[in-house]
């Protein structure tokens, strides 16, 4: 197959979207098929073209036997509503005018939302390559909007609800990441073609990490030796709530060979930080986005990995990437979350479960944890098992595959296409 992606995050961006969809392109490619991604110019988090692109309207470029296209996008680090829309029209705009006479014949066009605008400029480009719409859905848009704060104008909201619906209408394949994304897409849209397609993790990078232990090395590189580390890494964003990390800190004080550790970046970041230095905190230290390529070796040195949501019910359908790394990780987890994502780490025994937004449950857990280490080295191995028998994203690409060839195929078939097995 000819398969467009068209995706307003990709790398050398960091995050749970850059990290699946570059992951499933590469093995699409190597399963034979013509991949060409369209995105926009690396700007996130840092709301800024990255220097290396900056002066740029369009560059193309060859990365691992795919085509990378990549078209302006207006940039800001202003976190207000009207510059996140011309943030995402900006790309629907420059994605379809520029990427229509680049991207050449597709079979598939597989759009990422959100943002959910961008389904405009895939539903075009796909009428016009004649090509079949797969719709895949991170996040639900506006719901998650609307539940965080960000938008409240009812007339918005109820344009935004439409053009949601209208595009899943459009569509000849949906997918989502989380069965609570399913359960609310095929509630309102019994007649259309709704499967699970999860995040997952690079089980073989994970296992090579593990076979050659850089552990000593890393924590020597980021001033760890000594210390009991209880790490976080990923999006410093509002869905995370970490502030609950740092008021969880600020309780195990006394406890001076513990350190908190943040890797990563986002529009909270400056927040959390000046959070910590107005409490005094030492306990607690910030480091840069890493590279994904280095997340096998980085989770290698937590002895606890915090997984955060805020608390509320939105999220009950969430399944943070950064979870299915630290499994891989064989890192002891402490998740801070509510439903599918806590359910999964019940089933799997890979941490202890508490109350979102409970820094003293929170506190609590971490030294029940750092006074038995055989318990944590119990809950580590049982995550890894979990996650290489239930989300090897080798397993997850070729059902992927599987459906976009039917789709291509238009086949309806109700048995060929069955959803994805769940864990």
């Amino acid at each position: 197959m000819r398969i467009l992606i068209l995706t307003q995050y990709y790398p050398p961006e960091m995050g749970a979207p850059q990290n699946r969809l570059s992951d499933l392109a590469r093995r699409l490619t190597k399963a034979g098929h013509t991949i060409t991604v369209l995105t926009a110019l690396p700007n996130y988090p840092r709301g800024e073209i990255f220097e290396e692109y900056e002066g740029h309207v369009l560059v193309e470029e060859q990365v691992e036997g795919m085509r990378v296209i990549r078209t302006w996008i207006y940039a800001t680090k202003h976190k207000g509503f009207v510059q996140r829309l011309l943030n995402y029209f900006s790309f629907v705009c420059t994605s379809f005018a520029l990427g229509i006479w680049k991207v050449g014949r597709q079979d598939v066009v597989v759009v990422e939302s959100p943002p959910l605008f961008l389904g405009i400029s895939a539903l075009l480009m796909s009428r016009l390559k004649r090509a079949k719409l797969v719709f895949n859905v991170s996040d639900l848009w506006p719901e998650s909007a609307v539940a965080m704060g960000m938008l409240r104008n009812r007339m918005l909201i109820r344009l935004s609800t439409w053009l949601e619906e209208f595009l899943y209408r459009q569509s000849h394949l949906i997918t989502g990441q989380t069965q609570g994304i399913i359960d609310s897409i095929r509630a309102r849209m019994s007649d259309k073609k709704v499967f699970l397609m999860t995040n997952g993790v690079n089980v073989e990078a994970f296992l090579r990490a593990s076979a050659t232990s850089r552990a000593g090395e890393v924590r020597k590189e980021f001033g760890l030796e000594g210390k009991f580390v209880i790490g976080y890494a990923g999006l410093h964003g509002l869905a995370q709530g970490l502030e609950t990390i740092i008021q969880a800190a600020s309780l195990l004080t006394q406890h001076q060979d513990l350190l908190f550790a943040f890797f990563g970046d986002g529009p909270e970041k400056e927040k959390l930080v000046r959070l910590g230095a107005d409490s005094h905190l030492t306990n607690i230290r910030f480091y840069p986005t890493q590279p994904a390529s280095r997340m096998s070796e980085l989770i290698s040195t937590f002895d606890v990995a915090i997984i955060p949501l805020k608390r509320l019910d939105l999220f009950k359908g969430a399944l943070p990437s950064k979870l299915f790394e630290a499994m891989a990780g064989a890192a002891p987890i402490v998740a801070s979350i509510d439903g599918e994502a806590r359910a999964l780490v019940e089933k799997a025994r890979a941490g202890i479960c508490i109350e979102p937004e409970n820094p003293q449950a929170m506190a609590d857990a971490i030294i029940q944890l750092y006074n038995d280490p055989p318990y944590r080295k119990i809950l580590g191995e049982n995550g890894r098992e979990y996650v290489i028998e239930h989300y090897d994203r080798r397993r997850i690409a070729k059902e992927f595959e599987r459906l976009l060839l039917i789709t291509q195929k238009g086949e309806t078939d109700a048995h060929a296409l069955s959803v994805l097995p769940r864990p």
